[in-house]
């Protein structure tokens, strides 16, 4: 990482595989006092360079700011389940509203809704091996590739390219895509993405969505 960064932070993986590896990294900021505004936030967001960064605003009561290279998010769903992990919290408070968070010892969980997410072109491919077959498109619409695995099990195979142009040219796990394609589908799934992480969603009566996925340090 850049030298020039002037913030102490976390790096967790988040949404790992069964075997603990892969998942898509995560930079958290618990001490947020080096980035106290938006335009500090968003150059460090930048120079960490992970998918997103997380700015921890108030530890007790889960307030955070979460960053792209390039963006500030009201929602997104890596940084909350890794905040949630990281800090033990039963509530995340990112911009979009109240986030409800639980462990169950393997898997962390939140509880968000799927008009949170950003906007995602869901694309279904007719087999798996297509998603694993793709080139990395250029820089436009963002992108969630998806072919059922097992679609009578709900496992489902998912790439993720945002097309931001912000160095992010493939998303390793993504929660928000994870979410829009739980409610169109209106069922719980067990999806493979990137490397191989994995996200588990199942929608609740409320029309909220329970997403959940291993978390593991990285360095601290």
């Amino acid at each position: 990482m850049n030298a020039d960064v002037n913030c102490a932070y976390d790096v967790l993986a988040v949404f790992c595989g069964p075997d603990g590896r892969h998942g898509n990294l995560l930079g958290v900021v618990r001490d947020t006092r080096g980035c106290p505004d938006e335009a500090s936030r968003q150059a460090l967001a930048k120079q960490l360079g992970f998918s997103e960064t997380v700015f921890v605003d108030d530890p007790e009561r889960g307030v955070v700011d979460i960053y792209t290279p390039g963006v500030r998010l009201p929602f997104a769903g890596h940084p909350l389940v890794g905040a949630a992990w990281l800090l033990d919290l039963e509530v995340v408070n990112p911009p979009a509203g109240e986030v409800w968070a639980r462990q169950d010892g393997e898997f962390t969980w939140i509880t968000a809704r799927a008009q949170w997410a950003p906007p995602r072109t869901l694309r279904q491919y007719g087999a798996a091996a297509e998603v694993d077959a793709l080139e990395v498109p250029p820089p436009g619409e963002w992108l969630y590739a998806w072919a059922w695995e097992d679609e009578a099990a709900g496992r489902v195979r998912a790439r993720a390219f945002p097309g931001r142009g912000d160095g992010i040219e493939e998303d390793e796990a993504t929660g928000a895509a994870a979410l829009l394609l739980t409610a169109r589908l209106n069922r719980a799934l067990n999806i493979t993405q990137g490397r191989g992480s994995q996200l588990l969603t199942a929608p609740g009566p409320d029309g909220t969505i329970e997403l959940g996925g291993r978390v593991r340090e990285i360095r601290r």
